[in-house]
């Protein structure tokens, strides 16, 4: 009987996506499994476009080719990678909308690296490219026919994290709960859903692997690019890549432990110095993105072979 499998794929901007979409099409031939058939899908921010697509039906093949700009590559995917808001945030609002993951730092229900995240001012950018493109996907519908579809944002006032599409979680299009967990504070204004504001969800955690754990599966294959086991070594800007990255680092590492506790096969995969040496210290600018896509589809088979005997031996 094949194992009850879930794939979670993390924040990580553009070229986020561009190292998932090749880290993917590793796990698919490694696997002999397509990623589209997870019993449920979890993602946030850039991760959140990935499952969002995955949910309509789209294929990883599908999202490659957009990536690379193909002719004949799928017109909503091919626009959306195309759509892109900019290298760098406009000059943000006055306001701290994430204040209560301050709050919620100083409490202890979240991380204090959520709490600084908090700081951040309101942010100015455009976030419609992301409501168009859930609009396009969802083609007519509130949500993908897969009712197996999570996005995580975060509640700006708790900081607790909520997995729209989930069972229980408000009701919402899939343009809105995209643009929701894609509302990086200081860049892209929160957004209000059913009387409550929503951040990133990556404010809180970059991938929420851990909201998985209740479910009882027997393997989750976690896709994250905002963390690198063992760290990396960096210089000039990319050190400040690497204060956040080493803090995504240590959430990743503790929902791990959660879902192994739970009796649960975790097959993490992550970007290494190789490919963080190409993306280099701003995860937005699409000019590396091409780069990022060629480092990534040479490296990735092995990345994920190791994850996959990484798993088998813990």
């Amino acid at each position: 009987m094949a194992p009850r499998r879930a794939l979670v794929v993390g924040c990580g901007g553009t070229l986020g996506f561009a190292w998932t979409v090749a880290a993917l099409t590793a796990v698919e031939a490694e696997l002999d499994w397509d990623v589209r058939t997870a019993e449920v899908s979890v993602g946030t921010s850039a991760g959140a476009e990935v499952v969002s697509a995955l949910g309509s039906g789209r294929s990883v093949s599908d999202l490659l080719a957009a990536v690379r700009g193909e002719t004949g590559a799928d017109p909503v995917l091919l626009g959306h990678v195309h759509a892109h808001p900019g290298a760098l945030p406009p000059v943000p609002w006055p306001g701290l909308p994430g204040s209560g993951l301050v709050t919620a730092a100083v409490r202890g229900r979240v991380s204090p690296g959520s709490g600084l995240v908090g700081l951040l001012p309101r942010g100015r950018g455009d976030a419609r490219w992301l409501h168009r493109f859930g609009a396009a996907l969802a083609e007519g519908r509130p949500w993908p026919d897969s009712t197996h579809t999570w996005l995580v944002a975060a509640d700006a006032r708790s900081g607790r994290r909520v997995a729209f599409g989930a069972p229980g979680a408000p009701a919402t299009g899939l343009g809105s709960a995209i643009a929701a967990s894609w509302a990086i504070p200081g860049w892209f204004p929160p957004v209000r859903i059913d009387g409550r504001t929503y951040l990133d969800g990556g404010a809180v955690s970059p991938t929420s692997a851990d909201l998985l754990v209740p479910l009882g599966l027997d393997e989750v294959v976690i896709v994250a690019p905002m963390s690198t086991s063992g760290g990396a070594p960096a210089t000039g800007l990319s050190r400040l890549e690497r204060l956040l990255r080493r803090w995504m680092t240590r959430t990743v590492d503790a929902e791990e432990r959660l879902l192994r506790a739970a009796g649960c096969r975790v097959v993490r995969i992550e970007p290494g110095v190789e490919e963080l040496a190409v993306m280099g210290a701003n995860f937005m600018d699409p000019r590396r993105r091409a780069a990022t896509l060629d480092v990534s589809l040479r490296t990735a088979p092995d990345r994920v072979k190791r994850a996959i005997d990484r798993s088998i031996a813990a």
